[in-house]
């Protein structure tokens, strides 16, 4: 249907058949009546003109858009996708090392912790321990990575809280007790490999299960033995099994041996700081080689000397 136009009669559209050329192909002329004056207009075209027009016309039509959709597109997807795969490298990057720096702080927070509870053995606050735990509670499990390492946050910052809390403590107590400190033993008796642990053992002369009450310590004969806390020589001399022995009273019940010497350099009733060389490696007594056996007991009850010893074996 084609719109009438202002001033004009009619539009009129007749279909003709050409049929000198191509008999089987019709012809279709357009004419255009213009108002009475003017001159007729007319446009002859085959269905296979009109065809192909029009299919020209609609193949570049599609193209068009298609050549302008991909360029549009195409490259802004392509400019956001590199860009989003750089900042997620970045964030991948940044995850991983705040994950390390979590895992880095906690084995120093752990260390930290192991410190503070043999200076707490020191000061006599036994309730200072590396195995207490800040409560804490939820109803949902963690599920994303982000998400734990939030938590970790928060549970190394309640944990560092509460070692703040116990470091002050700890000061306050060191201060009050300061001389009573610096007689408990506190350092290995010698440099040495540590070789035998305190407790049940077999026994390596009858080979029957024995009960071990202290440490031994392998070292070269004649390497000096310190005395690990300040005290009074109890004992100086050849004890039953230890050799040649030294016992030292640290007060508060505390008091510690030390077996199998070669040499002793300090008499019954001298006052010794910690520190001071008290003898000298040996294998008197009841041993199979050189070493220092060392015993710490508490109110006559042979404890683990480990417990005492704040320095490292070397």
């Amino acid at each position: 249907m084609w719109p009438t136009l202002s001033g004009c009669k009619r539009i009129e559209v007749n279909t003709l058949t050409d049929q000198e050329p191509l008999p089987e192909l019709k012809q279709h002329t357009i004419i255009f009546v213009p108002h009475a004056r003017a001159k007729f207009r007319k446009w002859r075209f085959s269905t296979l003109q009109a065809g192909i027009f029009f299919g020209s016309l609609a193949a570049l039509t599609l193209g068009g858009l298609l050549a302008v959709f991909s360029l549009s597109f195409s490259d802004v997807d392509e400019e956001q996708l590199q860009q989003l795969q750089a900042e997620n490298e970045t964030l991948r990057g940044v995850n991983q090392g705040f994950e390390t720096s979590i895992r880095s702080l906690e084995t120093q927070v752990q260390d930290y912790q192991q410190r503070i509870h043999k200076l707490a053995i020191v000061a006599g606050l036994s309730e200072l321990s590396p195995a207490s735990e800040v409560g804490i509670g939820g109803s949902e499990p963690l599920l994303d990575r982000q998400s734990v390492l939030e938590y970790d946050l928060v549970q190394l910052q309640a944990t560092v809280d509460g070692m703040d809390e116990g470091m002050e403590l700890l000061h306050v107590k060191l201060e009050e007790h300061q001389t009573a400190i610096s007689s408990i033993p506190a350092i290995t008796p010698a440099k040495g490999l540590f070789t035998s642990s305190f407790g049940w053992r077999k026994d390596p002369f009858t080979g029957t299960r024995a009960f071990h009450q202290g440490i031994d310590i392998v070292a070269p004969r004649g390497q000096e033995i310190y005395a690990t806390g300040n005290g009074l020589v109890l004992k100086a001399g050849v004890m039953r099994g230890l050799g040649k022995a030294v016992y030292l009273s640290h007060g508060q019940g505390v008091v510690t041996r030390y077996g199998h010497m070669s040499k002793i350099l300090v008499e019954a009733g001298q006052q010794v700081q910690r520190g001071d060389v008290i003898g000298h490696i040996g294998s008197t007594g009841r041993s199979t080689g050189n070493h220092v056996h060392y015993e710490v007991h508490v109110d006559g009850k042979a404890t683990n000397p480990l417990a005492y010893v704040l320095d490292d074996f070397n």
